[in-house]
């Protein structure tokens, strides 16, 4: 049994999609230096950096969250079968999520919404699957809800539809780009069955209990995600921060960020967000349960990684 968190009424389930305890902390975080792994490497659990060989423990998943009467994922990871030859570690999937979702009660048909932090590979994979060699939803009944702006600079990127005012100038000229035909792969074939809600980001509750609040820089309109239910509160981070490292030391930029200034500016917000208001967090890269506790610690900040409520990661 996997890991699982009560948040009010809501039962969220961690589906896992990747694991991997090897990643070098340069590679992510290009301004790293020494005295960071130094200073804050005894802070970080055994689960998430090993001392001995400097490397960091990562992954990638989905959080399943049942309410009564509504079945909803954040996010879907990267799916199997994506062509993504710049991502070497996330090409050509064949992993078993769908039955890890089934283990965990639900099957694709059963899912009522898609709830999206950004339109990257890893986070829209699997809304859909390879099919008589086409795209298909896998999700066939859920709504899949995006923001407008990520969906049309994602097909602008695939070269599908111009979008000459973005980004817009706030975010300045981007640091890096989106990888291609994950709008075309993942998204169209969702718009184009009449299963996409494009919305704007601006704080506002979308569906019961749910509001998309915008943290741009890791992508041009990204969204964290607040769950309310019955008196409690939650959020689901998406990439903000992608290693509790990041938690420690805000200031380091993830190479995969397309806008770097303002994804720290970002990132500050939220860890003030969180540690004000001790609220749970789902994380979308994190290794061991993926969620836990931004502390105030002094005028830094740490995390402390919550236990499920049943379950286990595996």
């Amino acid at each position: 049994m996997t890991a699982v968190f009560q948040v009010g009424d809501a039962r969220i389930t961690h589906i896992p999609e990747l694991h991997w305890d090897n990643a070098d902390p340069r590679r992510l975080y290009p301004d790293i230096d020494a005295e960071a792994l130094a200073t804050f490497g005894p802070s970080l659990t055994p689960g998430s950096f090993d001392n001995a060989t400097g490397r960091l423990a990562q992954g990638t998943h989905a959080w399943l969250v049942q309410l009564p009467g509504i079945n909803l994922l954040i996010d879907t990871a990267t799916g199997n079968d994506k062509s993504l030859p710049d991502a070497p570690a996330l090409d050509h999937l064949h992993t078993p999520f769908l039955d890890r979702l089934a283990a965990a009660g639900v099957r694709p048909e059963q899912i009522d919404a898609v709830l999206h932090t950004h339109i990257h590979a890893d986070h829209v994979g699997w809304n859909t699957r390879l099919y008589d060699g086409k795209w298909v939803p896998t999700f066939p009944k859920a709504r899949h809800i995006y923001s407008a702006i990520e969906a049309r600079y994602g097909a602008a990127n695939d070269g599908i539809d111009p979008a000459p005012d973005l980004p817009p100038d706030v975010l300045g000229s981007p640091d890096h780009r989106p990888l291609p035909r994950v709008y075309t792969d993942s998204m169209l074939p969702v718009i184009e069955a009449g299963l996409g809600q494009a919305i704007r980001i601006d704080g506002r509750e979308v569906l019961a209990g749910f509001s998309f609040h915008p943290t741009p820089g890791h992508s041009i309109d990204h969204a964290s995600i607040r769950l309310r239910s019955q008196g409690a509160e939650a959020w689901f981070t998406g990439d903000v921060m992608h290693h509790p490292l990041q938690v420690y030391r805000p200031d380091l930029r993830s190479v995969y960020c397309e806008f770097i200034q303002p994804a720290e500016r970002s990132r500050r917000w939220f860890l003030e967000k969180a540690a004000e208001s001790g609220n749970l967090c789902f994380t979308s890269h994190f290794a061991e349960t993926g969620a836990g506790y931004v502390r105030r610690r002094g005028k830094e900040f740490s995390w402390e990684f919550a236990q499920p409520t049943e379950g286990e990661i595996r």
